[in-house]
């Protein structure tokens, strides 16, 4: 007969099981590079829709919203679910457009691999770059998909080159496509020696021999693929050194263990919008990229201590909330679950607020759809209805089992607009709305100006600022007025200042307040420094740390504009104080007062945002909008030309383009494209406004 003990045993290794055959994955990729059509594509071919979604149509599942279907680009993460082989899929189709990238970022915080989309003709562009970063520091691992190889102008070798040169890892080349551009139909499995080709008609590959006339190349290309897998491999090396070769298993094995561990990257090619290359892909998927099972435990402190969640259903409840979305149906908090399983009517305890909350339903999503489900285990991703406090970033975990895991990272803003309601009688409900907005989206910041009175809106780009415009009035039926974008300066040292005594003495009955202290201010390469170099114990431990906090809080306005300052070194290098009148409030107040002193004893630089644009134009448009550029005190680094069009990097100033989408277009009669990318700060002319 069966223990319940060895029922409980079966039960976990059931678990366990179901959990490695789940992927979760991000599509990534620079806008327009054909993120949301391979993600179309892949629907379809695990029969999860019946039809294929068109972005230009706007018909897609993952780009439901309405500004999306009206732009024609992602603009906020959308999850679906698939199964392809026995195996369940979890895929986030991510935005490609910079002023989206705090999207992308909560969405790698919560997932185990990605596939990174590049164009066959552009290569890696100036967003594929940053999203790639980003996986870096989250130690996502990815396989790259060469998406338009029936292009003109479309060259895998071309564009694996720049993956190579460009994002510096070990491209392995698995697949040789079978024609070129408009007569791509099918491509060549190097690891294991076959042919698949699409027709017309089809929507299946036909698999074959390898096509006599590609024999010999598939053979040195494979031979290619075995070097460079035996370099980065030990198992595959050993086998290389022994029979000359590598068979089809051990190559799998080897791919697996080098996408997991970041040291390769396997590439396969294909053409989304005609169907090709959509099995390979999948089946890439499921063999190298990793379950829950096969990625860390997740890391997380409480109260001080170090704690760790491994994805095991049978452990205590742990998860991270990364999107909250508000809907016509109520709030959904979109959940990663790293650890235990939890069922409708659970109750949660909310890390961050430290206060239980109770889970009303659990929702399998599909874009906008949501199927209910009666419970979610580690490793799926869900949405939850009936959490109040949670946040994009909250930690979600059993009440008697308390973690705080890290949440993602919110980039600062760097656009800001005022905003404000039409009729006074809307003010509130602009407030409400404005809420809303930067709960659902972090990277946006509302703030009153406490000069104006103006409700300032913040977020990463002037596309960023429209769109939560645009949804004021759509979604919440608002007619708003929004000032011209204003971007955020900051401030910091070009001159130091030595030796400034500052005096705080304050005497109005009672116990009073003294401290003295003397400050040194230098230039620093970027961020604020503090150290003591007082000696003697003329300042007491205590007091140095009051003194620091006070220098922080004299960061928040410098005395060019009142932005807030940056790049310096401040030391403490001398001070006194007063047997009864001396505290650390009295000194956190001499160290905000004496750095605004010294700081306006120095002499200042005023810093504007900069961005790197990439402009794409036809060759004939080159000279209009280099001279354009020039204008906008923009400073050129490159120019390449391909294909008829010339690709212009240059260095502007953020504040200089706004309204740069539309003078674009207008010199190059709409063939004209770019996108921008931050890059810091820069030193602005003296001439430019401040305020």
């Amino acid at each position: 007969m069966i223990s319940d003990h060895q029922k409980g045993q079966r039960a976990v290794r059931t678990n366990l099981n179901s959990l490695a055959v789940v992927r979760n994955l991000g599509i990534l990729a620079h806008v327009d590079a054909g993120k949301t059509t391979v993600t179309e594509r892949i629907l379809y071919a695990t029969g999860t829709t019946h039809r294929r979604g068109e972005v230009h149509d706007g018909t897609t599942i993952t780009d439901f919203d309405p500004q999306e279907r009206d732009r024609g680009i992602t603009i906020f993460a959308a999850a679906v679910s698939c199964a392809w082989e026995g195996h369940r899929i979890n895929l986030i189709d991510t935005p490609g457009h910079v002023d989206f990238a705090d999207e992308v970022e909560r969405s790698l915080r919560v997932l185990d691999g990605a596939v990174a989309v590049f164009d066959a003709v552009a290569g890696v562009e100036p967003q594929s770059e940053s999203v790639w970063r980003q996986a870096d520091r989250h130690g996502v691992p990815r396989i790259a998909f060469v998406n338009k190889l029936d292009r003109a102008g479309a060259d895998l070798d071309t564009a694996v080159a720049s993956i190579r040169e460009r994002l510096h890892p070990a491209p392995l080349v698995v697949q040789l496509p079978i024609g070129a551009e408009d007569g791509f139909r099918g491509v060549v499995d190097l690891v294991r020696m076959r042919a698949l080709v699409w027709g017309d008609a089809s929507d299946t590959a036909v698999e074959g021999p390898v096509p006599q006339e590609l024999r010999e190349e598939a053979q040195r290309r494979r031979r290619l693929l075995e070097e460079a897998v035996a370099e980065l491999h030990t198992g595959a090396l050993e086998e290389f050194c022994m029979r000359a070769t590598v068979s089809a298993q051990t190559l799998v094995a080897a791919l697996r263990d080098l996408t997991r561990s970041g040291d390769g990257v396997v590439v396969l090619c294909g053409s989304a919008y005609r169907n090709r290359g959509m099995e390979p892909l999948l089946d890439a998927v499921v063999s190298y990229l990793p379950s829950p099972l096969d990625v860390p435990a997740v890391q997380g402190t409480f109260d001080g201590t170090e704690q760790e969640r491994a994805a095991d259903p049978a452990a205590p409840f742990a998860a991270l909330a990364f999107k909250v979305n508000a809907t016509a149906t109520g709030r959904l908090t979109y959940l990663r679950v790293y650890s235990g399983t939890i069922e409708k009517g659970d109750a949660v305890w909310d890390a961050g607020v430290r206060r239980t909350e109770r889970i009303g339903r659990i929702l399998r999503v599909q874009a906008d759809r949501h199927a209910p489900v009666d419970r979610a285990v580690a490793g799926d991703i869900v949405a939850v209805v009936g959490l109040k406090s949670a946040r994009a970033g909250s930690t979600l975990c059993a009440p008697g089992a308390p973690i705080v895991l890290e949440p993602p990272g919110v980039a600062e803003p760097v656009v800001s607009v005022a905003v404000e309601a039409r009729r006074s009688t809307d003010a509130d409900k602009l407030a409400s709305a404005l809420a809303r907005l930067t709960e659902e989206d972090p990277s946006l910041v509302v703030r009153t100006d406490p000069e104006t009175g103006q409700t300032v809106l913040s977020g990463m780009g002037e596309l960023h600022l429209e769109v939560a415009a645009e949804k004021l009035r759509s979604a919440h039926g608002l007619e708003v007025n929004v000032g011209r974008p204003r971007v955020s300066y900051r401030e910091t040292v070009g001159r130091g200042v030595s030796g400034l005594v500052f005096r705080h003495v304050k005497q109005d009955g009672g116990a009073g307040q003294f401290a003295h202290v003397v400050l040194d201010v230098e230039p620093l390469d970027e961020g604020f420094e503090f150290r003591s170099a007082v000696v003697g114990g003329r300042v007491p431990q205590e007091y140095v740390r009051a003194v620091e906090a006070g220098c922080r809080d004299a960061l928040a306005e410098g005395p060019l504009g009142g932005h807030p300052v940056t790049g310096l070194r401040v030391t403490l290098s001398d001070g006194a104080t007063h047997v009864k009148d001396s505290s650390e409030t009295a000194f956190r107040t001499a160290g905000r007062l004496g750095l605004r002193e010294a700081l306006r004893a120095c002499a200042m630089v005023l810093l504007e945002p900069v961005v790197e644009v990439t402009v794409t134009v036809p060759e004939d448009a080159v000279g209009g909008v280099l001279g354009d550029l020039a204008a906008r005190r923009g400073r050129v680094s490159g120019s390449t030309a391909a294909g008829g069009a010339a690709v212009v990097t240059a260095t502007v100033p953020l504040a200089e383009l706004f309204g740069y989408a539309t003078r674009l277009r207008s010199r190059t009669q709409g063939r004209g494209t770019f996108t921008a990318r931050p890059m810091g700060y820069a030193p602005a002319p003296a001439a430019t406004a401040v305020r």
